[in-house]
């Protein structure tokens, strides 16, 4: 396992391979426990670059940190199995718990008529009893709540004013005052004065940095809470893996150490260890992990098995196809970390407020400090500073920020629970606009996987149907093509035994001929009998009645005698007329594009309903198709799972590709199904609308929050109820805003699908 790290903490030699890290404490971990590092390939340590902002993911640095232009907390960009310790909530807890132990004492000192024990101020004297506050004050103001000053001092450099600046200001304010009003009492004028002498604003300069600690405290652990579904997932993953040696033994060992090729036993109870294909034996394994269907599904020989999914009951032998960064899990977490740190159009309004919403809220606090120090009652320079902080205090520009990526991060993890990958943000946010729905035929509507379905033969072989086959399927093991596939998969269904071929040969757009146990045998298209001079005679009409069935028809021929014809054909998968019946119902337009025959094509869409067909079809016309409906007013999705569809999936607004396609498909998409089932793309349109929806309730939340709290806190309900708002209790609000719009957020991880 090579881990890529940025190189900050240096690098390490450890058993012949480097690993890089990004801290002494990540250098620290790995000295401690480097087998659980070894033992699980998912698990990173640090990845390069590895922090980036929820709110601006452009913004990237090696290790954690702040974010220059919101203030934010940096986020890991890789998601990591074994939450591990927070760093940045380790600090912010810390500080809090210190800034209480000052903050508590001081506010008991600075309110003697609403606090039990209003003795103890009496006992000292006014001027002793403000050092004593600033004593108390500035621990909690200069060392707890220096991170919020550095932060504020970062959004400057980078002239990016953002909460920081405005909790800076006001702080700074009230603190420095107090200090002024300590030091120096008799340089404040009448108008700062309560009962003859200058006020302080020790408390609420201290309990504002505790409640925005308090804030930032539950903040980071609701956002540590975005990612639970795809942490539980990569905890999931095995550990080790059993494999089979040349010399027959088997030797447990790291997953790490499990190379493609390499053939693996997996045990009842135990999980798959890597994305490979069933060798030996037959066992039903769980794959809700990665599909969301409760159901345990059959696997035997031939079949795929999907790495750190459920063996339940059954042993079987399976090669390893794809290990370590290739499997699928590994995709769908670098899929869902992609998809988190992208932008939703809908943010865009957000952005557009937030860049004047700091400006904006200096300058309302700036008019609310020069109104009441013209009109406000005595002491009005008291007021008009008081109410002045209020309003820095209470406005909240990150509930504004993170309402859309905190939507965004807990509903792709949602979705990658319930099996939908979703690539980007935009396309989340377009699903529920969809109106339009083409699909693509193999692969998609049908298994992908064609299959025998028929059987025709001349009255002379009607009681040797199983030799006819045994003998097409003898022929066809030496065939590449996918309908002698079929074939051979229909012959071992029966155990028939295969004879020796000789003499093969394949006509290409034709079909095959050959020697098998001494007999001439031939087997393709009418095209080939007729090139062979033989008649179909009486099966011409059952052989044109399989083709307009969708069935593509191999004629056979044996010593130079018309036998019969095979019919194979791609069946219709399972779940396909619930998937049409569910997205009916929720009133898409469904259109079916294909590159396949007229008459296939269109027994398939009589046997589900569909109505609009186009047959025939190249790569490139599926694009223009495509562009036809979207010319027409249509948002269009597009779900095809071939390189052919590539072109198309790019083309559509949506597009949708099935994981057991082409990696050209799922490159190319925006949502990637990963059963390859159409009805989980109903449930990708609830998630979409669940989606928006909560994104939508957080922006309106964090808009009306902000439009009503700054007026009350600039004492607009002082004229009229004699009602101020305490700057501490603006501080209260603030906090609580963010993590407000966080717990909505987090409301998606039980959305219905």
């Amino acid at each position: 396992m090579t881990v890529e790290m940025s190189s900050a903490a240096g690098r390490r030699q450890f058993q012949g391979r480097t690993y890089y890290f990004c801290s002494p404490h990540c250098l620290q971990q790995f000295r401690s426990q480097p087998d659980r590092y070894l033992a699980a390939p998912l698990v990173t340590i640090a990845p390069a670059g590895d922090h980036t902002c929820p709110m601006h993911p452009e913004i990237v640095q090696a290790g954690p940190g702040s974010c220059p232009a919101c203030g934010m907390a940096l986020e890991p960009r890789a998601i990591a199995a074994g939450e591990g310790p927070n760093p940045e909530l380790a600090d912010m807890s810390r500080r809090l718990r210190i800034g209480l132990v000052f903050a508590a004492p001081l506010l008991l000192l600075s309110l003697p008529e609403m606090i039990p024990g209003a003795w103890i101020p009496r006992l000292l004297a006014a001027s002793l009893l403000n050092w004593v506050q600033l004593a108390l004050a500035t621990p909690v103001v200069l060392w707890c709540g220096r991170v919020f000053f550095e932060r504020a001092r970062a959004s400057l450099v980078h002239r990016s004013p953002n909460m920081f600046t405005l909790i800076a200001a006001g702080v700074g304010a009230a603190y420095s005052y107090s200090v002024a009003a300590t030091a120096f009492p008799g340089l404040f004028p009448h108008s700062f004065r309560h009962g003859g002498k200058a006020g302080v604003y020790f408390e609420v300069a201290a309990v504002i940095i505790v409640l925005v600690l308090l804030g930032q405290v539950l903040e980071l652990r609701a956002r540590g809470r975005t990612t639970r579904a795809i942490r539980a997932l990569l905890d999931l993953a095995p550990k080790t893996a059993r494999r089979l040696l040349d010399d027959g033994t088997e030797q447990d060992g790291p997953l790490d150490r499990v190379e493609a090729g390499d053939r693996l036993r997996v045990r009842p109870g135990e999980k798959v260890p890597v994305d490979g294909v069933v060798l030996e034996g037959a066992a039903a394994v769980d794959e809700s992990m990665v599909t969301g269907e409760p159901i345990p599904v059959a696997k035997g020989p031939g079949d795929r098995v999907t790495g750190a999914t459920l063996n339940g009951a059954g042993s079987f032998i399976m090669r390893a196809e794809r290990v370590g960064r290739d499997t699928l899990l590994a995709q769908i977490v670098r899929l869902v970390g992609e998809a988190q740190r992208s932008r939703a159009p809908i943010q865009q309004v957000a952005d557009r407020v937030s860049r004047y919403f700091v400006p904006a809220v200096v300058a309302a606090a700036v008019v609310t400090f020069l109104v009441w120090a013209a009109a406000g009652p005595e002491p009005r320079l008291a007021y008009a500073l008081v109410n002045a902080v209020a309003v820095l205090i209470i406005a909240c520009p990150c509930a504004l920020g993170l309402a859309t990526p905190m939507s965004i991060m807990v509903g792709v993890g949602r979705g990658a629970a319930a099996g939908v990958l979703i690539r980007n943000a935009e396309a989340l946010e377009l699903l529920e606009k969809v109106d339009t729905l083409v699909v693509d035929k193999t692969g998609t509507l049908t298994a992908g996987k064609p299959r025998l379905v028929s059987i025709e033969t001349v009255p002379a072989w009607e009681e040797r149907r199983d030799e006819l086959l045994r003998l097409a399927a003898s022929l066809e093991r030496a065939s590449e093509h996918p309908l002698a596939a079929a074939i051979l998969a229909a012959a071992r269904e029966k155990n028939l035994p295969l004879g020796a071929v000789q003499d093969f040969r394949s006509r290409t757009g034709l079909g095959v001929t050959g020697h098998v146990d001494g007999h001439a045998i031939a087997l393709g298209n009418p095209a080939l009998l007729a090139e062979l001079h033989i008649s179909l005679g009486d099966l011409a009409g059952r052989v044109e009645a399989l083709r307009l069935q969708g069935q593509t028809v191999l004629c056979a021929v044996v010593d130079g005698d018309l036998a019969g014809a095979l019919g194979v054909a791609d069946p219709i998968k399972e779940s396909t007329p619930e998937a049409i019946r569910l997205l009916r119902g929720d009133r898409v337009r469904l259109v079916m594009l294909t590159g396949d025959s007229r008459a296939t094509a269109r027994a398939v869409a009589d046997r589900l309903g569909l109505e609009e067909v186009e047959a025939e079809v190249l790569p490139a016309q599926k694009a223009e198709a495509i562009r036809r409906l979207q010319s027409a007013g249509r948002i269009v999705a597009m779900a095809g799972d071939g390189v052919n569809d590539a072109p198309a999936l790019a083309q559509a607004q949506v597009g949708i590709a099935m994981a057991a396609g082409s990696d050209v498909a799922i490159e190319s998409a925006g949502v990637t199904l990963v059963k390859g089932d159409l009805r989980a793309l109903a449930r990708a349109r609830r998630l979409s609308r669940a989606t928006m929806r909560n994104i939508r309730q957080n922006l309106f939340f964090a808009f009306v929050y902000n439009a009503v709290g700054v007026p009350v806190a600039a004492g607009v309900l002082y004229p009229s109820f004699g009602l101020l708002l305490s700057p501490m209790i603006a501080a209260a609000a603030m906090s609580l805003s963010s993590v407000s719009v966080i717990g909505n957020a987090l409301r998606l991880r039980r959305a219905a699908l």
